[in-house]
């Protein structure tokens, strides 16, 4: 495998980016500069509101602090080069560089997939054994369940740049999208990619199925668990799941298939991989926490009391 690694001779990417139309790239530039900062925004929203109300120190909201992290990391991996790129037209990426995206990119994806897990199993245990939630979802099981994610994307990513780096490159070298990911990447090496698409398959790809199952799963035996118990908070419970849903699948569903069909269609995979990139980030924090009262009126108090320091705090004059 050495000799195929010394064999290399590519030492940067070309990122093609979305589109060659200089429209649509005005068009990307302005639409993904504004949902990159509203994403940034809005998750520290979160993380400064959490942290600063006592009364959201609780097990769903620290994990869903930690999910805000994940998404500000996921969404800055990339999006900052693709709106650095549009601006000065070098399109360029090296070598060591498209490895650290690809990296990165399957760490904080990892670590999301094993988050929203847990943040699953909280609402299981909270709504289908309320009198055991205590003693189940302790501050130290909190702690345990968001190390363990980060675990398990770190040994994912390196698993993930482990394969890369065997990789010959001998051209072309033209990443036909906007950042550097494996079912793009491995597609350029000097070998056949039908081994390496049932690698990506069996590991990233079945991953990602089996965990939107056990979502899915884990979504349906909370509904069916509030229908047979009460009937009073099953649309609010239904809305809220449907919510939670709607985001697990937008998540999911994009690398479900860019991983299960590494060799479909460039077109589609660019259009997919957007959803998890730069949409989801901007979601979740509307989703998962914008939408719960609790969160909102934390905010509202935290704004309040921002505005009444301002006000007390004498001006001088020199």
């Amino acid at each position: 495998m050495m000799d195929l690694v010394n064999k290399s001779t590519v030492s940067d990417f070309v990122l093609l980016g979305l589109s060659k139309s200089w429209k649509l790239q005005t068009f990307f530039l302005v639409v993904f500069s504004l949902f990159y900062v509203t994403t940034m925004v809005g998750n520290s929203l979160i993380v400064i509101t959490v942290i600063s109300d006592s009364h959201l120190h609780f097990p769903m909201y620290f994990l869903l602090t930690n999910l805000s992290i994940i998404d500000m990391f996921l969404a800055s991996f990339a999006t900052p080069k693709m709106i650095t790129d549009y601006l000065s037209g070098h399109k360029t990426i090296s070598f060591d560089g498209c490895i650290t995206q690809i990296f990165f990119l399957h760490l904080f994806t990892g670590t999301e997939i094993i988050l929203l897990m847990a943040m699953s199993f909280d609402r299981y245990i909270a709504i289908c054994k309320p009198l055991h939630y205590a003693s189940i979802i302790s501050p130290q099981m909190c702690v345990a369940l968001v190390v363990v994610s980060w675990v398990v994307g770190v040994m994912h990513s390196m698993s993930q740049v482990i394969f890369a780096l065997t990789l010959p490159f001998c051209g072309p070298n033209e990443v036909d999208s906007f950042f550097c990911d494996l079912p793009v990447v491995f597609q350029l090496a000097c070998v056949n990619t039908y081994v390496l698409g049932l690698f990506m398959i069996s590991t990233s790809g079945i991953i990602a199925l089996s965990c939107f199952i056990l979502l899915f799963s884990s979504y349906v035996i909370v509904l069916v668990t509030i229908r047979n118990h009460s009937s009073k908070g099953t649309s609010k419970v239904l809305s809220t799941c449907t919510a939670h849903f709607i985001v697990v699948f937008m998540f999911f569903g994009p690398c479900i298939f860019i991983y299960m069909w590494p060799l479909s269609s460039f077109l589609i995979d660019k259009i997919l991989s957007v959803f998890y990139t730069i949409f989801t980030p901007i979601l979740n924090p509307v989703i998962y926490t914008l939408r719960n009262q609790e969160v909102k009126t934390a905010m509202r108090k935290l704004k309040n009391k921002l505005l009444n320091s301002n006000k007390a705090t004498p001006l001088h004059y020199f």
